[in-house]
């Protein structure tokens, strides 16, 4: 009888082999009561967790205890590999798990491809949303490691942080990434302002942050010639670079105040993001020069970098726009960060943009971060209209009535007079609903309100106890679909 086996009839619990690992005497595994039932983490011999005698095996004691908050922390102790970390250059991908059920199907999508996965990724507003904490989101990540027995590495990131006062929860979750999202602060309408606005605005701008004049930064800019690694060479007029400045002024000082004050919260190596992406404006060439050299000057150290694409980014659905002004463009701000950097290129609301991901793995080599979350939940609905269809048909239902709502924060075009009703589809044709674009994005839009309808009791139990019974079917599904957006940039990845 194999180890597994004997831990099995001794506890009276499914083990999951690939769990079972070896540090410092003592030997870890995962298992749960049965199908469906609670995940708890065992142990022989001596640990920090905590948990219960169950018996013995080879004169050693074995233990049980829950998957809580203390034991996931004494775990990522004894098991550095179940903990987060820097990830650096390497090519990599986000993997958003709203739930805090994805992270096997995760694992099982970028085992071996040579991609840097970032497991435990979830923005402050997701989190409201899903009434989840930062310290849940590290947990689940971890315990999903250890399930899978993945001990390659992995990162962390807490996305798109907007205010100072949400940067202290993260940090103490023990994230090691932080995407400062400075969208608030940048100025679309410099776009079309007239001369005299902008020169208005522009003295404005915090010039204290900005250590230096108004005049001393325009003549930087505006008398010289900024050769690119491209060949090519980037000249500001005086319309271009006030633009660029009362554009993105108040983000560049809001970046360098946040990144300032997570140096004096996080005692330990982190990486940082800096994201424009969710702003209505695209970022030009120009302007990516601009904002990235000033963070430069300025002192900030990053590894990535979100601007606003041309195109539309739309949740879940695959990137709409030309791709040959998509190409060109896109080679020129690889033009300014290999220019400024290295650093990469951060794909912002990446899910599902598969016509795009040649293209950009090709011009940045490797050089990029793919960013994906909505679509792991999106997996899990699908999921779910194969385990209990008739939960689906409700939950679809309640996001038809929602989509109106719900939208409102999101750059989504979904017409919801196209999303037939639940009742004129067959039990067979419901897989397929989460491959239109209309319903596909009714469906992301409105996750909080499923997951939070009638204080998460219409919904989100009975959405869990199916994933949770048939768990293998999200991870076949999630696999499958993760393993579309990483396949174009394995090449890369491996190269590196």
């Amino acid at each position: 009888m194999n180890q597994t086996e004997e831990l099995k009839k001794l506890t009276k619990l499914d083990i999951y082999p690939a769990s079972l690992t070896e540090a410092d005497g003592a030997t870890y595994f995962l298992a749960r009561s049965g199908s469906g039932g609670e995940k708890l983490v065992g142990w022989v011999g001596k640990s920090a967790l905590a948990g219960k005698k169950v018996g013995s095996l080879a004169g050693k004691d074995v233990q049980v205890g829950p998957t809580d908050h203390a034991n996931a922390l004494a775990l990522r102790k004894a098991l550095p590999w179940t903990a987060p970390r820097c990830i650096g250059l390497a090519t990599s991908v986000g993997l958003g798990d709203r739930l805090g059920l994805a992270t096997p199907g995760h694992v099982r999508a970028v085992r071996g491809t040579g991609l840097a996965p970032i497991f435990a990724q979830q923005s402050i507003r997701e989190m409201t949303r899903t009434q989840r904490t930062a310290d849940q989101v590290m947990d689940c990540a971890t315990w999903g490691v250890l399930q899978e027995g993945y001990r390659d590495g992995f990162g962390s990131d807490g996305d798109h942080v907007q205010r100072p006062e949400d940067l202290a929860g993260v940090v103490a979750a023990g994230f090691t990434m932080f995407t400062i999202d400075p969208g608030l602060h940048v100025v679309n309408q410099a776009d079309t302002m007239d001369s005299a606005a902008l020169s208005q605005a522009y003295a404005m701008l915090d010039w204290k942050t900005f250590d230096t004049t108004p005049s001393a930064l325009q003549e930087v800019y505006c008398r010289s010639t900024f050769d690119l690694a491209d060949g090519s060479k980037i000249t500001f007029g005086e319309d271009t670079f006030l633009r660029a400045a009362v554009k993105y002024g108040a983000a560049i000082v809001h970046v360098v105040k946040m990144y300032r004050q997570l140096k004096s919260l996080c005692k330990r190596p982190f990486e940082l993001e800096a994201s424009v992406d969710e702003t209505e404006s695209v970022t030009s060439q120009a302007e990516h020069y601009f904002f990235a050299a000033e963070l430069k000057r300025l002192g900030v150290q990053w590894v990535s970098l979100a601007p606003r694409f041309v195109g539309r980014f739309e949740k879940g659905v695959d990137y709409i726009g030309d791709l040959d002004v998509f190409r060109a463009s896109f080679a020129q701000h690889v033009a300014v960060m290999r220019t400024l950097g290295p650093y990469k290129l951060s794909i912002h609301s990446g899910s599902d943009k598969f016509s795009i991901y040649p293209i950009v793995a090709e011009l940045t080599g490797g050089l990029v971060h793919l960013k994906t979350a909505g679509t792991s939940y999106l997996e899990a609905v699908r999921a779910i209209s194969r385990i209990d269809p008739e939960l689906f048909r409700e939950i679809y239902e309640f996001a038809r009535g929602r989509y109106e709502t719900d939208k409102a924060s999101y750059h989504v075009s979904a017409d919801i007079s196209k999303v037939p009703p639940a009742s004129s589809l067959s039990d067979a044709q419901l897989p397929a609903t989460l491959d239109d674009f209309n319903a596909r994005e009714m469906l992301h839009v409105t996750f909080g309100s499923v997951l939070t309808a009638d204080g998460g009791q219409r919904f989100r139990t009975r959405f869990y106890a199916a994933l949770e019974k048939q768990e293998e079917v999200y991870y076949e599904v999630l696999a499958k679909h993760i393993g579309r957006h990483v396949a174009p940039f394995v090449r890369y990845a491996k190269s590196r």
